[in-house]
């Protein structure tokens, strides 16, 4: 009998007609003398470019993203410093973007989103000057604001049941137990309920 055709190796398998093999990344390239470090590089600087016309980013998930692209870590060390240098990328503008843009378009309290900024790669002090332009009144007014649309979605209601489901949203954004509370009972006061003995539910 004839040999069979179409196997490569005694396990019998190998790559098929019109099979494509696995992609290989930039640092399995590099190591393989196909790209040279200033090819590299300019791949680099191409991706960057690309992630960031999508959506601005911390330097830390610009290193992350390319990490998972296959870049080597010098390479794209240089291209970030470079990116710095020049004020594309700019980790203290960018964690003011993040507070303005949480707090007024999400409500964010501060607290979650100095939790975001820290996932999101942000040292601490650069997110405690950030998180500056939050006030301790704009939070309040805030979450007042809040809390008006949130007991409105549920008249109907017990009043315990309202307090707890307004108050509990609040929490989950960040605001401390003592200014939710506060700005759902002067919500429901605002409607006409009698909160007069709700301070032992906070």
């Amino acid at each position: 009998m004839g040999k069979r055709r179409g196997r490569t190796g005694r396990s019998g398998v190998g790559a098929r007609s019109g099979e494509r093999a696995p992609r290989r990344s930039v640092t399995e390239r590099l190591e393989a003398g196909e790209v040279t470090v200033d090819e590299a590089g300019d791949l680099a600087r191409e991706t960057v470019l690309r992630i960031l016309t999508a959506t601005p980013k911390s330097r830390r998930e610009l290193e992350q993203a390319m990490a998972r692209k296959g870049y080597p870590e010098p390479v794209v060390a240089r291209v970030l410093d470079r990116f710095a240098e020049v004020g594309l990328i700019d980790d203290v503008e960018y964690a003011h973007m993040v507070v303005r843009t949480r707090h007024s378009e999400r409500g964010l309290a501060r607290r979650a989103i100095a939790a975001e900024l820290r996932r999101r790669g942000i040292d601490d002090d650069t997110a405690a000057e950030a998180l500056g332009q939050v006030a301790d009144d704009d939070e309040r007014e805030t979450a007042a604001r809040l809390a008006g649309g949130l007991v409105a979605r549920t008249r109907g209601l017990a009043r315990d049941a309202r307090v707890r489901r307004a108050a509990s949203a609040l929490a989950r954004k960040g605001y401390p137990t003592g200014v939710a509370f506060a700005a759902v009972k002067d919500a429901l006061a605002a409607e006409g309920v009698e909160t007069g003995d709700l301070s032992e539910l906070g």
